[in-house]
């Protein structure tokens, strides 16, 4: 039998090594936030003739937009965005662009959030994240209360649900800074669905923990945890290999206004599966044998009883 359990360090050093460089860029450049955060004008272009990024970029210089970021999206469309505008803005900024690069240009998409909203959005997200993670750990501690020491288990799971998180973030900041990848509604969106998706995978491989020690097939609680994450994996890795398949489909073939949604479902998902299995169960061996001491370098604990 795989030993997953008797690896779990090495686990904890392999999402070390992805998050440390994710924290050290948010600390350093932070998150690139969309019009959804800062505020401004979001519209998507699109050219019946063949328009080059690099004409519609000088294009809006010389309109007087030097800070305007446009983006191609595919198929003739190019996402731009702006500081917010009025409606007799948008109007002459439409028409000049129609009359000097395609008079058959059409706005595909046009949304404009102000400063208030913005900061409102801001607040509202950190609120749903610490209430879907309080909800979280209520729910699971409820789930495996006859479970000695039950609230470890929802502890575990919320932590592994902040690793998850964290990656996301951290990915989403080094994207930011290298491809100019921005966060939006949509980001929060894939981030609350993959908090459930990890939550769900969480559950089934904790489960599988609960019915072995109820089976009582060994006296020692890593024995009994790996056993319930190999028979787990099988399901875990079917659950998340059909449901990337779809999201990668949905990247290829979807358009800008989506991808920063399916990219945080990918990058989220993957993330999912892999806590789930690596390290959900592997903190709570942790817990149980007290080893936490010996997680941070320092001087190990006495082993506790399950």
């Amino acid at each position: 039998m795989i030993d997953l359990i008797g690896k779990r360090y090495w686990f904890f050093l392999v999402s070390a090594m992805v998050l440390i460089p994710g924290i050290i860029s948010l600390a350093l450049f932070g998150l690139r936030p969309g019009v959804d955060f800062s505020s401004g004008t979001a519209m998507t272009l699109h050219f019946e003739k063949e328009v080059d990024l690099s004409q519609l970029r000088q294009e809006l210089i010389d309109l007087g937009y030097d800070k305007a970021i446009a983006q191609p999206a595919g198929g003739g469309d190019f996402f731009v965005r702006l500081p917010e505008l009025s409606s007799e803005e948008n109007v002459k900024l439409k028409e000049a662009l129609s009359s000097e690069l395609d008079p058959e240009m059409t706005v595909v998409s046009l949304y404009s959030v102000s400063p208030i909203v913005a900061r409102g959005t801001v607040r509202n997200t950190v609120i749903a994240i610490i209430v879907a993670s309080i909800g979280i750990l209520l729910y699971i501690s409820w789930a495996f209360r006859k479970m000695p020491r039950p609230i470890r288990w929802g502890a575990c799971a919320v932590i592994a649900l902040v690793h998850d998180l964290l990656v996301v973030v951290a990915v989403f900041s080094i994207l930011g800074w290298a491809a100019g990848v921005e966060v939006d509604a949509l980001f929060v969106t894939g981030v609350l669905a993959v908090l459930g998706v990890s939550v769900n995978n969480i559950v089934v491989v904790f489960d599988r923990i609960r019915e072995n020690l109820k089976r009582g097939i060994s006296n020692d609680f890593a024995v009994v945890a790996n056993c319930g994450i190999i028979e787990s994996l099988g399901r875990s890795l079917n659950t998340g290999l059909a449901t990337l398949l779809v999201i990668v489909a949905l990247y290829l073939i979807g358009g800008v206004t989506t991808q920063n949604l399916v990219l945080t479902l990918l990058i989220g998902i993957t993330t999912g599966v892999y806590s789930s299995l690596c390290i959900a169960g592997q903190l709570l061996v942790v817990w149980n044998k007290g080893e936490w001491g010996k997680l941070f370098g320092l001087r190990k604990r006495s082993e506790a009883v399950v």
